[in-house]
């Protein structure tokens, strides 16, 4: 069965750091956005493994909004 599930990808001077909000502790990264992005999807096919198709369905039926505030600090 196909999922969808949001992810969160950030970067910084070591690397790439990715992890899914809907699934607590699901998390990885990498050295690239493509590796990144390879190892996060690994780790939420292993975690969505672990989980019956009620949980499942209950973790993957959110949606989350992610947006970027520019601001001014005096």
């Amino acid at each position: 069965m196909l999922y969808k599930a949001n992810l969160i990808i950030e970067k910084d001077e070591y690397g790439y750091y990715a992890s899914c909000p809907e699934l607590p502790g699901c998390q990885s990264q990498g050295d690239s956005l493509e590796e990144v992005r390879e190892n996060i999807k690994e780790a939420v096919e292993l975690y969505l493994e672990t989980l019956s198709e009620s949980e499942k369905q209950a973790l993957l039926n959110k949606e989350i909004i992610t947006m970027t505030l520019e601001v001014q600090v005096a």
